[in-house]
């Protein structure tokens, strides 16, 4: 299950959604969270689907990427699947033993928001896949730069969130290492109760924590010697330049967007 998660990896390649300007990325990807929550029917997630899966395409990722990115979130989607299946009591019941009650409005509803999580996660997943850490962080830096006139640490923050996605792969291929590890010296981590389980946890959990802060620390003395201080006269290796591409990528996205709540409201 570790191995299937994707959060924070970066795909190289040459496509046309790798060359987008990393800003316009990052608007295109809050107009498309949007997108998926504006419409409230199957017509506007179709919509949003074929949004979706038309990014995906011009990615050139394997489509077996993105459905690895849904895996580690299988219990969530279960979870939000039965909450709105049984407590959703409108509708003509469709089956029904003691307190247990579904309804085709139930069924419809649980059906309706997986898909819409699914899409979510896909879509939202274009953006790690497609921008290096480095090429991120400058964006983030570059769209929050209006803070600076109030005193916010805008480039304290855009590193922060560069160093937390760079590191989400590291911990969870230090996760698999300690888990292998433990399971070599007899330790039960898959096996007995819930209680059990848990409990085997600290096995993992204290040996990650000391090694997430032995990094953290090595990290800092590595900036420290660099002679790191923040973004004060900074300069960066590659600047940021628009292209037509990318006003004609806003474009497309703002037109689904309206497409999406136009059909939200006539249907």
């Amino acid at each position: 299950m570790l191995r299937d998660i994707t959060i924070g990896q970066y795909f190289p390649g040459d496509s046309i959604i790798h060359k987008l300007d990393p800003r316009f990325k990052i608007v295109i990807t809050l107009l498309y969270i949007i997108m998926l929550f504006s419409g409230g029917n199957y017509i506007c997630l179709a919509v949003g689907a074929v949004f979706t899966f038309g990014v995906i395409l011009l990615s050139r990722i394997p489509l077996k990427m993105f459905f690895k990115s849904v895996k580690p979130l299988l219990i969530f989607l279960i979870i939000t699947a039965f909450l709105n299946l049984f407590l959703m009591s409108t509708g003509d019941v469709l089956w029904e033993w003691k307190f247990l009650k579904i309804t085709d409005k139930g069924l419809e509803t649980s059906i309706f928001m997986i898909v819409r999580i699914v899409l979510l996660v896909m879509g939202s997943s274009v953006l790690t896949y497609t921008t290096s850490p480095i090429t991120l962080t400058d964006a983030i830096e570059r769209l929050l730069s209006p803070l600076r006139k109030i005193k916010f640490p805008v480039h304290e923050l855009a590193m922060m969130m560069s160093i937390a996605l760079r590191f989400i792969p590291t911990l969870i291929e230090e996760t698999d290492k300690i888990m292998s590890a433990q399971k070599a010296r007899g330790a039960e981590i898959d096996t007995g109760s819930f209680t059990t389980r848990a409990k085997n946890l600290i096995s993992i959990l204290v040996p990650l924590f000391i090694s997430a802060f032995r990094r953290a620390d090595e990290l800092a003395t590595a900036m420290e010697c660099r002679c790191y201080h923040g973004g004060e006269g900074r300069t960066r290796l590659r600047q940021l330049k628009s292209a037509p591409r990318d006003y004609i990528a806003l474009a497309v996205t703002v037109f689904f967007l309206v497409l999406v709540i136009v059909l939200g409201r006539l249907f």
